[in-house]
């Protein structure tokens, strides 16, 4: 719970040759499916799977960080051009709430201070203190407690799954905050809001929705900012179709910068 797997690509057409893979059958996972049968290789289905959607434009989480303006700029523009290629564009009011996110949070420190009290002290004593501390902070909660907030995470899914029944495809930020420093345990850097970041992903993870995110735009840094496409349970091939339409609908992508070693010149 909390965790969803998918490939990290340079292109939707290497994100479908993963999902290929991805999406087999797993014993492993005692909640997994009878894998589908997806032609993922139809992952291009051209801009005219554009024409006709109704897309849920959501530019506020309802919980969380506020969007910088950079961010939701960037996502406005990408919904012009999702307008420009014959989809429905409408806004899309928030549904997650503080107390949703809260309960998940407080779940997750109770697994974490569980999880910790199984190490040794020497094992323990290498946890990030940070991490230490969130952990540490559910020590006082009683059963009562831990139970409301595990009920959030099922008010959560079925938030996501109502508010999202009238479009085929919901595009927002991937996150509302451009990326906090490397130094930072988490972009608040606070223990006691440490997931005020993952008010527009959490949802679709815990409601089992299908999403993507790519880039839609730049900051002024130079930065990339994401965009993040979700659609109906069991869409993951339309959600890779949106994307990729998208693809070639968006503004020419800058050069990727080389890592150091790649970047330097020598002069004989």
């Amino acid at each position: 719970m909390g965790r969803a797997a998918g490939p990290m690509t340079r292109t939707v057409a290497d994100a479908a040759l993963f999902m290929a893979v991805l999406s087999g059958a797993d014993d492993r996972d005692s909640m997994n499916l009878p894998p589908q049968d997806i032609a993922w290789d139809k992952f291009d289905a051209g801009v005219e799977k554009l024409r006709g959607l109704r897309i849920g434009l959501l530019l506020e989480a309802g919980c969380g960080l506020p969007v910088d303006p950079e961010i939701r700029a960037a996502v406005e523009r990408a919904a012009l051009l999702f307008e420009r290629a014959g989809a429905v564009v409408a806004p899309m009011q928030p549904f997650m709430t503080q107390a949703m996110l809260d309960g998940m949070d407080h779940f997750w420190r109770m697994r974490s201070h569980i999880d910790m009290g199984a190490l040794r002290p020497e094992a323990k004593a290498k946890i990030l203190p940070y991490i230490r501390q969130w952990g540490e902070s559910a020590a006082g909660m009683g059963g009562e407690e831990v139970f409301r907030a595990f009920n959030q995470f099922h008010l959560t899914r079925l938030a996501a799954v109502n508010a999202c029944r009238p479009f085929d495809y919901v595009i927002s930020p991937v996150s509302p905050n451009m990326p906090a420093g490397a130094e930072e345990a988490s972009p608040t850097n606070d223990p006691m809001r440490p997931l005020e970041h993952i008010g527009f992903t959490v949802p679709f993870n815990m409601s089992e929705q299908p999403a993507a995110s790519i880039n839609c735009g730049y900051a002024r840094s130079g930065l990339p900012i994401g965009m993040q496409i979700a659609g109906k349970r069991f869409d993951d091939l339309g959600v890779l179709q949106v994307a990729r339409a998208f693809e070639a609908v968006r503004e020419p992508q800058r050069p990727r910068p080389l890592p150091p070693s790649e970047s330097i010149h020598h002069v004989d």
